[in-house]
């Protein structure tokens, strides 16, 4: 379908194309599994404008035990409507260590739709986050389609970010030098 360098640019423009709009900066167990709360906001399928599809959901990161050849390669549930998106991630993200052993799943919650532009709806989920002192519910925005790779790319910085800490936790237990 694409040769490797259209492949990468192709996957440059959906990374790009979405954003996180409310960072955390809590790192993820090292053991066990991590929940990640989210709020994710896309604009409505029929292309109005004054309308957009606020969903709440979280992913649950967990750590292989027992690493064999079957949880060798990161797995996604539920991230991606169409089989070709998750196809295509899975086939980037198992080229790489930190994600070789994952498994991610995501679970859809609540979902409205509010008579926001996407900015005005991100500002009032940040305004109600502020003053229930949340600090560990992202915001995550993503064009049409791209929803599956907006949880993605927040599941992914939160794990890349988390590694110092998980590496010094290993340390600290004796399991690394």
């Amino acid at each position: 379908m694409f040769d490797e360098f259209e492949q990468e640019q192709h996957f440059r423009r959906m990374w790009d194309a979405v954003r996180i709009e409310r960072i955390v900066t809590y790192s993820l167990f090292t053991f066990g599994d991590s929940d990640l709360p989210y709020f994710l906001v896309t604009p409505q399928e029929n292309d109005d404008t004054t309308a957009v599809r606020v969903r709440q959901g979280q992913i649950t990161v967990s750590r292989a035990r027992i690493i064999t050849p079957d949880s060798m390669r990161p797995e996604f549930l539920d991230f991606f409507e169409e089989n070709e998106d998750a196809g295509f991630a899975e086939f980037l993200m198992a080229r790489s260590a930190a994600f070789s052993n994952l498994k991610l799943s995501n679970h859809h919650g609540s979902e409205r739709i509010v008579a926001d532009t996407i900015e005005e709806a991100v500002d009032r989920l940040n305004s109600q986050l502020d003053a229930e002192e949340e600090d560990r519910v992202a915001i995550l925005t993503a064009p049409p389609g791209l929803a599956g790779f907006a949880l993605l790319k927040y599941a992914s910085e939160r794990i890349t970010e988390s590694a110092p800490d998980n590496l010094n936790e290993l340390r600290e237990r004796g399991l690394l030098p």
